[in-house]
């Protein structure tokens, strides 16, 4: 069959925004992005969250392998239901927020594990130790936002969060389940 070449252009014009819809979600939106935690106290679950952190995200889902993130928690800004308890994990025991008032997490890389799920790999900087982290997470785009949902467990003992006494896991379990919803609007693509 041969396309009649008045019809030729708008035909290849209607294919082009295929290539055009690529984006990269880089512009977060704070008010709409939270970090929580959930661990067990004496058996008994509990959650918090943090109210003060700052997302830097570069992610298009077509460029996987060049994504990039980076995450700064400040950690006075806990939450755990209790201005007693905040006030204890503040202290020298816990976070030691005098020395250490930040967390820092930078992405080393993001693997794609099929459909919508992600793996981002990079390292934890909590109360002077860097250890490697790998959270899985799902994406999801809504018109132009970028949904980020994804969890880890991290092991407070490995980065000496709840020192003497609180090294007793009866106490305060050892896993923390950090979790994260990041909403980011997309940028069109510098090529």
């Amino acid at each position: 069959m041969r396309i009649p070449h008045r019809y030729f252009l708008p035909l290849l014009l209607a294919c082009a925004p295929i290539h055009a819809q690529a984006a990269e979600f880089n512009l977060v939106q704070a008010d709409k992005s939270t970090l929580a935690f959930a661990y067990k106290q004496m058996g008994v679950p509990m959650e918090g969250n943090f109210g003060r952190f700052s997302v830097r995200i570069n992610f298009d889902p077509a460029r996987v392998n060049a994504a990039r993130s980076q995450i700064e928690v400040d950690l006075a800004s806990i939450d755990t239901g209790s201005n007693e308890a905040n006030d204890e994990v503040a202290g020298k025991q816990w976070f030691n927020t005098k020395a250490f008032p930040s967390a820092r997490f930078v992405s080393t890389g993001v693997k794609a594990l099929g459909g919508n799920r992600y793996e981002v790999l990079g390292k934890l900087t909590l109360k002077g130790k860097a250890l490697d982290v790998a959270a899985p997470f799902t994406f999801r785009q809504e018109g132009a936002a970028g949904i980020f949902d994804g969890a880890f467990i991290l092991k407070r003992l490995d980065y000496a969060i709840g020192e003497g006494a609180w090294t007793d896991v009866s106490a305060v379990a050892n896993e923390i389940q950090i979790k994260f919803h990041v909403v980011a609007h997309a940028a069109p693509v510098k090529k």
